[in-house]
C-alpha cells in the first residue's frame, strides 16, 4: 500500500512543479505568443523569468554576462529591450547632468532600445529613473512607487 502511496506522491509533486513553473511571479499565465517570441529570439538562453507588467510581459535573464530584460505585448510583440551596463559606459553627458543637478551616485545603468530602433539611457539614482536619449539629452525622471 505504501508504494502506490510514494509513487502518487512524487508524481503529484511533479506535475505540480511543472505547473507552478508555468505560472508568472503575480499569478497569470504567460501568453503562447510571448513565450515564443521569447524563445525565437533568444534561443539560447535556458532560464528566464517572466512577469505580468499590467498587461505586458517582461522577460529578464542573462545574456552574455549582462542582465537583460525585454518587454512584450499579449501577442508578442517586443516593445524594448533593456540590457545593463556599467555606469561608465553612460554617455559623458549624462554622468556630467546628474552630478550637476546633484541627484547623488548612479547606482546602475541600461540601455533600452525601443521597438522603433530608438535609444534610451537610464541612470538609477536614489529619488528614481533618470531617463536620457540616444544623445544623452535629459527626457524624464521617473519615481519608483511602492
Amino acid at each position: 500500500m505504501k508504494k502506490p502511496l510514494v509513487a502518487l506522491s512524487i508524481i503529484f509533486a511533479l506535475v505540480a512543479g511543472t505547473i507552478t513553473a508555468q505560472k508568472m511571479t503575480k499569478g497569470g499565465e504567460i501568453p503562447v505568443a510571448v513565450k515564443n517570441a521569447f524563445k525565437k529570439e533568444y534561443p539560447q538562453v535556458k532560464k528566464v523569468k517572466f512577469d505580468d507588467e499590467n498587461g505586458t510581459y517582461e522577460a529578464e535573464f542573462k545574456l552574455n554576462g549582462k542582465d537583460m530584460s525585454v518587454t512584450y505585448t499579449a501577442n508578442g510583440t517586443k516593445m524594448e529591450t533593456e540590457t545593463s551596463m556599467s555606469v561608465n559606459e553612460l554617455p559623458k553627458s549624462v554622468t556630467s547632468y546628474v552630478a550637476a543637478k546633484k541627484y547623488g551616485k548612479i547606482k546602475e545603468a541600461a540601455r533600452i532600445v525601443k521597438a522603433d530602433g530608438s535609444i534610451v539611457y537610464e541612470a538609477e539614482v536614489k529619488s528614481g529613473d533618470l531617463l536620457f536619449n540616444e544623445n544623452g539629452t535629459f527626457q524624464k525622471l521617473n519615481v519608483e512607487k511602492d
